[in-house]
């Protein structure tokens, strides 16, 4: 298979993570729940990935937050920054896991910056924005359908400056681009480990630079006697058990992306990307791309997409077609009602599966 949906899950995880969830599995009891060694085994081994993600992304062990995926994190932060009924600045790229907690809490959203990879267009709205008046700010680093990287050190110095609060979704940018929480001055960043962190499904990660609120109560292996959820962090959030084989391959995932580093796996998915841009623009596609992008590159299909993606599949090539959970993105680009087939590139890029996907790509009727 070529696989081109990095963008929704990394496919080809490196070999440890796998082994390393397996032998958690096998091993790891429950972390603060007991003081045999399996549970004290479970609770190093999430201490270990605490760790080497504070190294990583700027930060102490201790704002690491465990959760379920991005959304789950994006979740607890809205819900401890955002009060139902407030203004708030996002752009015309986030995907359902920020407008929708937003419209759920009824927030009147301000939607700033709609051209596609214009940096400019994006700062100036987004300071109009934010000298508006609102009481927070939530935008995404990547956009998941076209590939945009968004000037967030700028924006997130705006923010500062008007001192609005803010939140980063870094689903498409952790683990491919710097994620700095200290060094952007984030309340909180939330990110999927199943993605460019190359771990294993149902993990993420929240960094707290702000006090947070629950979202969810229960228990944490800690002061049992208290009915509040305990004060400090990472507990105040990580009510219940973790999931400790996710957990252990997920640090096996940001093993492998220190030891190669991720300037490198940034460059070979963004040449792949525009290796496959400028083939399908001779080709008579029309096509997303520009200055600013990532390793996804959207394009539009002559007649169907939905269509094209499925006899692309039929020939073994894995791909995502339609509006990807982000109808505001597709909005902005005018393709709201054709949608767009999306090449998402991923740690194993290479010119050689853009050109072979390229060749498929001419032979579909």
């Amino acid at each position: 298979m070529i696989y081109l949906d990095n963008g929704a899950t990394s496919l080809h995880k490196p070999q440890a993570v796998s082994r390393a969830v397996n032998w958690a599995m096998h091993r790891c009891a429950n972390p603060g729940r007991g003081g045999h060694s399996a549970a004290m085994l479970a609770a190093q081994k999430v201490y270990d990935c605490r760790e080497r993600a504070a190294e990583m992304f700027d930060c102490q062990p201790e704002q690491v937050v465990f959760t379920h995926n991005c959304t789950h994190g994006l979740n607890i932060a809205m819900h401890s920054l955002i009060k139902p009924g407030s203004r708030v600045a996002i752009t015309g790229f986030e995907h359902n896991a920020v407008t929708r907690p937003l419209y759920a809490r009824k927030v009147e959203t301000v939607v700033a910056g709609r051209k596609l990879f214009d940096w400019e267009n994006t700062l100036e709205e987004f300071e109009q924005a934010l000298k508006s008046g609102v009481s927070a700010a939530v935008f995404t680093h990547c956009s998941n359908v076209f590939g945009y990287i968004l000037p967030v050190e700028e924006m997130a110095s705006l923010c500062r400056s008007y001192r609005v609060p803010f939140i980063i979704d870094a689903a498409q940018s952790a683990g491919v681009l710097p994620v700095k929480l200290g060094a952007l001055g984030a309340d909180f960043i939330a990110m999927p480990g199943h993605k460019g962190l190359l771990g294993p499904a149902g993990t993420g990660i929240l960094l707290c630079g702000s006090t947070p609120k629950p979202l969810i109560q229960g228990g944490t292996g800690s002061n049992s006697r208290q009915q509040d959820m305990p004060d400090e962090l990472p507990d105040m959030l990580e009510a219940g058990t973790l999931n400790v084989p996710g957990i252990a391959g997920l640090e096996q995932g940001l093993k492998w992306l220190q030891k190669n580093g991720i300037d490198k796996v940034f460059q070979q998915e963004r040449g792949a990307a525009e290796l496959c841009a400028r083939e399908l623009k001779r080709l008579g596609y029309r096509v997303f791309s520009g200055e600013h992008q990532s390793g996804t590159v959207s394009f539009v299909d002559k007649k169907d997409c939905e269509i094209l993606a499925q006899k692309l599949g039929n020939r073994g090539v894995a791909v995502r077609s339609g509006l990807h959970c982000a109808p505001l993105a597709h909005q902005s680009a005018g393709t709201l009602e054709t949608g767009t087939v999306r090449l998402s590139f991923g740690h194993d890029a290479t010119s050689k599966q853009a050109q072979e996907f390229l060749q498929i790509l001419q032979t579909v009727k």
